[in-house]
């Protein structure tokens, strides 16, 4: 099982999603948390409804920060285009996804975003199934 940690600044929108898709896509390989550098303390409604609309219930989720991780090596620590207000986690493997925060988008974008964060859970997904 490895561990992999979606990271943003909320934990409101991106790193929720992007844990919920590893959640859906990586059931049983995977031990999927997220945090933010400055969490809101709220899951964004928008996301819990985009995530939704795919059969996931976002509602569980609670808007965290690293503090509250536990206290374990990530195998991935991915960062979500927070830039320099991402802390370096401890992982064996670090990516950033540049991705846009979709808090202000309408929900045609808003989803757009959420495909993109699906897309590339699913590409690390298969790059940590390659790995055995």
């Amino acid at each position: 099982m490895k561990n992999i940690l979606f990271v943003c600044i909320e934990n409101s929108n991106r790193s929720q999603m992007a844990q919920a898709f590893a959640n859906i896509y990586g059931a049983g390989n995977v031990q999927a948390y997220s945090a933010g550098s400055r969490p809101s303390g709220k899951v964004n409604p928008k996301a819990t409804s985009a995530m939704k609309e795919l059969g996931y219930d976002l509602s569980v989720h609670q808007s965290k920060s690293l503090d509250e991780l536990p206290d374990v090596e990530f195998d991935y620590a991915i960062t979500m285009g927070c830039g320099d207000a991402c802390p370096l986690v401890r992982a064996k493997h670090r990516l950033d996804w540049s991705i846009p925060d979709p808090r202000d988008m309408n929900e045609d974008e808003f989803r757009k975003v959420r495909d993109i964060i699906g897309d590339k859970v699913k590409e690390v997904l298969n790059e940590i199934k390659a790995e055995g």
